[in-house]
């Protein structure tokens, strides 16, 4: 549900499945699953939803199994915190060409080492999973997406009412059958888990590596205001930018490159955003420099603060004036830290 640019990145993930003719999506659902509900309803889109409640958290297989045991045929199971493009339709030709009981969409990676590798045969068999490789084991960038097709007879290996990692418990059994294929297919993908690869998201979004609907709103100059935001004269833009609703930037102030200012978001004088996301409702005080970091909807930052590399304030924080943060510091959801209180040099 993190905002991406204008919308929650499970959007994209809908938008995506609709793209390719798929019709119904159910969304299993752990923590906070009302926000969930909430944002999107029935259907979003072309896509009609239903939400299915985990009592417990079941890990990757059980929350397959809990969300799809009824249904009859072929279906998709995915991650919800990831980007891609990848043609499903050419993914499912290639599942049903095999024979295959489960196919998992691969992607290569500079680093494999952080996700683990998927070892496949010619014909695309997966012949065997290879988790935290060391370096000296790294034989191909190929990992796993997130993203399966999935025969209903997969679930008999999901037991119920308890944790299941379809990765470590349900995938190996198949490979051993020769029941799972892979294959990599062109198209963005990333992995939305940490804030560097947040900030990277929004980066793809306004530079237009990712290409969603939303980065047509940028125009040719890479630059979109709202008509409803209120940039001052002497202000400045530097493209890619995305300024959103009822935003306010003050006079002096930098916004750009590679930033976003969420919906009714307000930049006082002098302040700068650089590679950087400012959320919805949030304040970000005169003179204070936000760069390379994360700014939580509805957070609010005294004058003269600095962020820096990967700095990160939750939601609903208020950081007091003339702090800074570097290095990763995080500041969580509703915290209150006074004037002066954070320092790095």
């Amino acid at each position: 549900m993190l905002p991406l640019v204008d919308r929650p990145l499970l959007s994209y993930t809908f938008a995506h499945l609709a793209r390719y003719g798929v019709e119904q999506g159910i969304v299993s659902c752990g923590y906070l699953p009302e926000q969930i509900g909430s944002a999107f309803g029935a259907a979003y889109g072309g896509l009609a939803l239903e939400y299915a409640v985990e009592p417990e958290p079941l890990g990757t297989g059980g929350a397959i199994g809990f969300a799809a045991r009824e249904l009859g045929g072929s279906f998709f199971a995915l991650n919800g915190d990831s980007l891609r493009e990848a043609d499903l339709g050419e993914l499912v030709r290639f599942h049903r060409s095999t024979g295959a009981k489960a196919t998992i969409l691969l992607t290569p990676v500079a680093d494999p080492s952080r996700y683990g590798l998927v070892r496949l045969a010619a014909d695309g068999r997966v012949e065997t999973f290879l988790e935290k490789p060391r370096p000296e084991d790294i034989d191909t960038d190929l990992i796993n997406a997130g993203l399966y097709v999935l025969e209903p007879e997969v679930l008999e290996l999901v037991p119920e009412g308890r944790p299941v990692s379809i990765e470590r418990e349900v995938f190996p059994r198949l490979a051993e059958a020769g029941a799972v294929f892979g294959v990599a297919l062109q198209g963005y993908w990333l992995d939305v888990g940490t804030p560097e690869s947040y900030l990277q998201a929004h980066r793809d979004v306004r530079d237009r590596t990712f290409t969603p609907e939303v980065g047509d709103t940028l125009g040719a100059d890479f630059t979109f205001v709202d008509p409803s935001a209120e940039v001052d004269p002497d202000a400045r833009l530097v493209p890619p930018v995305y300024v959103g609703p009822g935003a306010t930037v003050g006079p002096g102030a930098r916004v750009g490159s590679l930033a976003v200012l969420g919906e009714g978001s307000r930049l006082g004088e002098n302040a700068v955003v650089e590679n950087a996301v400012v959320g919805a409702r949030a304040t970000v005080g005169a003179g204070s420099v936000v760069v390379g970091s994360v700014v939580g909807d509805e957070a609010e930052l005294g004058d003269g603060c600095e962020l820096r590399n990967l700095a990160v304030i939750g939601p609903g924080a208020s950081l007091g004036a003339a702090n800074e943060l570097d290095h990763g510091l995080r500041v969580g959801a509703d915290q209150r830290i006074p004037d002066k209180a954070l320092r790095f040099s």
